[in-house]
């Protein structure tokens, strides 16, 4: 019995995101991995030696993206996803087998390099694929399975801490050679699944195009009438595109449209890694170890907030596309104001190490729990969301690419400044995550159309017709429905055609 083409659809998504679990993974094991006795031990690492381990691998992910982006239009969505994966291998390989600290550093940035791919080009495969209807939920799964690399990550670091005594490598080399399993069967594997049908189209292969757009929407049926809107839809979007082919990332910035998108998305990424969800992160590690919780009790706290983020986040999967992205986005944004502006308060009544503010910490860390949710269930999934769906075929590769180096960027920079920060501003610090988390929710009121449900070929018209300040516009008043219409029509003809037949 054939899956439904939904089904279908998600299980395609769903696979391609093993690439997410990666980067989900490596964050997370990083931490087990520099506290190991044995690494202490080994590679005798300054702090700041340390924070180079750490910090390599975004580093590296900055740069696979802005690759990502020429490869996915260059050689395909399948083949740059396969490419990521050998490059993560790699580097996973070099972290696993270090002797030194160059060669972890080196691993640690060839593989940032191959994350660095597969989180750009990764939900852009998956919004080509899916339906309007189901597009948010499956690009999604790119928060949800990182949730669930963060998830592993946490338990394989506290079978390993107490697993392996403190004189054995396999202590911290388990734990880095395990990632390369879920890169293996993803590099293995994903020449086994649909191309996307727009890239197919775009580069001269309409009829594979076709076929493949009738397997994940029809069973195969090149006639039905979605299927056949669709593609004339892909196709006559494509001819107008071809006439003004974006050659350059200049051209981006040339085109009104586009450059609205552009901005839109960057900023979104950015807004994201200043709600503050690295610094609180960093910090809540630092919180635990002020409390007198060290070692594997700190992993069974970073384990219960790994599974307080993948249950919000599953949500999300579960509800985004009836919510659509304006609303979370906002309402999220507003909730992480809320705990920080809980936690500064806290942390200026009862500063860490004072021996009488036990109660006011295990508070503090409750309400980091109450972050990573809300960050989880909103700002984290549509950070991925809303730029795969926003850009049309000529220039999403590309527009993708800047908004994710955006993200590795800013990523890259909190986690640089957060340690410094906390040590000379304290709790004021938090102050910057509080202005910012409500700047975040009126920037997205004021200016981020609804993108929902909208179909990827009829992106251009949205952001080409609607008002520049969004509240209050009416969506009926500025979206075609073309796809709508297409679809009607042919429905009409199938229905003419076949009472003609009956005719005869």
């Amino acid at each position: 019995m054939a899956l439904p083409p939904k089904v279908y659809q998600f299980l395609v998504g769903l696979f391609a995101s093993l690439g997410s679990l990666l980067f989900g993974y490596d964050l997370g094991v990083i931490a087990q991995v520099i506290a190991s006795p044995n690494f202490k031990a080994k590679f005798n690492a300054s702090p700041n030696e340390v924070g180079a381990v750490v910090s390599v691998f975004t580093g590296g992910a900055f740069f696979g993206a802005g690759a990502a982006g020429v490869m996915g239009d260059a050689i395909g969505r399948k083949l740059t996803i396969m490419a990521g994966a050998i490059v993560f291998l790699l580097g996973g390989a070099l972290q696993t087998g270090a002797q030194a600290l160059s060669y972890l550093y080196a691993g640690r940035a060839i593989a940032g390099l191959g994350v660095g791919i597969l989180c750009m080009i990764i939900p852009l495969y998956q919004a080509e694929l899916a339906h309007p209807d189901i597009r948010g939920r499956i690009t999604a799964l790119q928060q949800f399975m990182l949730g669930i690399g963060a998830l592993i990550a946490a338990w394989v670091s506290y079978g390993t801490y107490i697993g392996f005594p403190d004189s054995s490598e396999g202590q911290w080399r388990t734990s880095l050679g395990l990632q390369m399993l879920p890169a293996l069967i993803l590099a293995a594997l994903i020449l086994f699944f649909p191309e996307s049908p727009r890239w197919l189209i775009d580069h001269g292969k309409p009829e594979e195009g076709l076929r493949t757009l009738a397997k994940l929407h029809a069973h195969g049926n090149e006639n039905d009438p979605w299927v056949r809107a669709e593609y004339d839809q892909i196709q006559e979007a494509i001819t107008i595109e071809h006439e003004l082919e974006a050659k350059s990332y200049m051209e981006l910035w040339v085109d009104k449209s586009c450059r609205r998108r552009l901005i839109l998305t960057m900023a979104l990424q950015a807004s994201v890694q200043m709600t503050g969800v690295s610094a609180i992160q960093y910090y809540s590690v630092t919180i635990f170890e002020l409390m007198g919780i060290k070692g594997d009790e700190t992993l069974k706290y970073q384990a219960i907030s790994s599974v307080l983020a993948l249950i919000a986040q599953f949500c999300c999967v579960l509800f985004i596309d009836r919510l659509g992205r304006r609303g979370p986005l906002i309402g999220g944004n507003l909730a992480n104001m809320v705990t920080f502006i809980i936690s500064t308060i806290m942390l200026a009544k009862f500063p860490p190490g004072d021996s009488h503010n036990k109660s006011a910490s295990w508070a503090f860390i409750v309400v980091t729990w109450l972050y990573n949710i809300s960050f989880s269930a909103t700002c984290g999934p549509l950070s991925w969301i809303v730029p795969s769906e926003s850009f049309n075929t000529k220039t999403r590769s590309k527009g993708v690419s800047i908004a994710t180096m955006t993200s590795f960027a800013f990523n890259t920079m909190i986690g640089q400044v957060t340690p410094i920060a906390m040590q000379q501003a304290g709790y004021r610090f938090y102050i910057l995550f509080i202005v910012c988390n409500f700047t975040n929710a009126l920037f997205f009121w004021a200016f981020l159309p609804e993108t929902a449900k909208v179909p990827l070929e009829e992106m251009d018209a949205l952001f080409t017709n609607t008002p520049l300040f969004v509240p209050g516009a009416k969506k009926r008043d500025y979206m075609p429905r073309d796809l709508e219409r297409r679809v009607e029509e042919v429905e009409a003809k199938q229905s003419f055609t076949a009472q003609e037949v009956e005719k005869v």
